[in-house]
């Protein structure tokens, strides 16, 4: 059999498996397995079933040093869930925004984007905040539909401004730097934000029904609202600009940060030894999780690169003479399908091999493509039918219909597509910062 036409098979095994409910992990392992069993026998394919875990945990001290940033970021936002950082964080953006009408809203997104900066997850974003917004919102009689909609949408900045898992994620992948990635994504993390907040001011105008007046808080308590914050801010220089101004590695950075979260969380008497455990546990738990996927799309990828499906692909767009633009809409269009069935982690893991040799030939950068991709992952977190994080705030509030949450978000799916449009058009918004590095 002909061997980019056992590339092609691949693909569509996997979208196979993958519309017929097999867990991501599993389709991902079969097709790549079954795909080396066809190219190169079943020798090759169980040699190669069998070496990729243990290149990823050992056999290659490289790769296995990189992935150990995925457990650590993710225990470090765990922690900080724990000893009460969020409350303080949104206590502190409501007192910002007291005396607006639609300040918890604002407040919301204000504080989903600053816990994002030491979270790196959407789902813990989304999930931290289901707790501490909606009761507040609806203690003041806001509308379900904007208040579940608010969390749900602001919850998708955990994998846009850095430290992401996703960008971790994807620099594993595509073999690009963190740090640049992590430079790369902070404009438009902070636009989409401030997009965000633009959003519940136009609906303040259009609906003021349903965010209610909240009373003003003199300055005085706002400048010491604000004070509490400063847990987060020392996460996120050590976290972050730690890693910018090249103190630490991506791997020490997040692992100075936890040590720094639990000191943190310990000294103030907001974290105790159960906290401790149970975020341990919580990281085991999701990481993993996340280590079985990205197993699967090694054995894939892997697979992919033998068979030359990217290079077809490459070849086929420079036959059709396809404009850089119309690529870029099909691939929009794939991340829309794909994000109505699969999370972000899956559709990065299962896209990345193929489209990014095709992005290189069409003259995009891979830091560029990094944030893209990371954009998508956000409005298919939020778009129907699966929207992870819509899912999280209607488990968290299961009187709240999923349907009243999808209206919910529905606005602000604009400014995340404005945000896309801006991306296209102007690729300096993510190019720009990590060039300065």
């Amino acid at each position: 059999m002909d061997i980019e036409l056992i590339g092609l098979l691949a693909v569509v095994g996997l979208l196979v498996l993958m519309f017929l409910r097999v867990p991501i992990a599993v389709a991902l392992l079969i097709s790549g397995t079954l795909g080396y069993a066809a190219s190169q026998g079943w020798g090759v394919a169980l040699r190669t079933l069998a070496s990729v875990p243990y290149e990823l945990t050992g056999a290659n001290p490289g790769v296995a040093y990189s992935f150990t940033v995925v457990p650590l970021f993710i225990f470090m936002g765990a922690v900080a869930s724990r000893a009460n950082m969020s409350s303080e964080l949104f206590d502190a953006a409501n007192a910002i925004f007291s005396g607006v009408r639609g300040a918890l809203a604002a407040a919301t997104i204000g504080s989903c984007a600053a816990f994002a900066a030491i979270c790196g997850s959407s789902i813990a974003t989304a999930a931290t905040f289901s707790k501490v917004a909606i009761p507040q919102m609806r203690r003041y009689g806001y509308d379900m539909e904007l208040a579940t909609g608010a969390v749900a949408s602001a919850g998708t900045l955990g994998i846009l401004i850095p430290p992401s898992l996703i960008l971790v994620i994807y620099s594993l992948v595509a073999e690009e730097p963190i740090a640049k990635l992590f430079a790369a994504s902070m404009i438009p993390g902070i636009l989409l934000a401030i997009a965000y907040v633009i959003v519940i001011a136009i609906l303040a105008k259009l609906h003021p029904e349903k965010m209610p007046l909240t009373p003003s808080l003199p300055w005085g308590s706002r400048i010491k609202a604000l004070a509490g914050i400063w847990k987060l801010a020392l996460l996120f220089v050590l976290a972050v600009v730690g890693i910018y101004l090249g103190w630490f590695s991506p791997t020490e950075a997040a692992a100075v940060a936890s040590f720094a979260a639990i000191v943190i969380g310990v000294a103030t008497r907001t974290l105790d030894w159960r906290g401790i455990w149970e975020a341990g546990v919580e990281t085991v738990q999701t990481s993993a999780m996340l280590f079985f996927i990205v197993i699967g799309a090694f054995v894939f990828s892997r697979l992919i690169v033998l068979t030359q499906f990217p290079v077809s692909l490459v070849n086929l767009v420079e036959r059709w003479q396809l404009s850089p633009l119309m690529v870029i809409l099909a691939i929009v269009a794939l991340y829309l399908l794909l994000g109505t069935f699969l999370e972000e982690v899956s559709t990065l893991l299962i896209t990345v091999p193929v489209l990014l040799p095709l992005i290189k030939s069409i003259g995009f950068d891979p830091i560029w493509f990094g944030v893209f991709v990371t954009v998508m992952s956000t409005v298919g977190l939020i778009s129907p039918p699966v929207g992870l994080t819509v899912f999280v705030v209607q488990s968290q509030n299961p009187e709240v219909s999923l349907q009243t949450i999808f209206k919910g978000v529905m606005p602000f799916l604009y400014a995340d597509i404005l945000l896309l449009l801006a991306l296209v058009l102007y690729p300096p918004l993510a190019t720009w910062l990590p060039s300065m590095l």
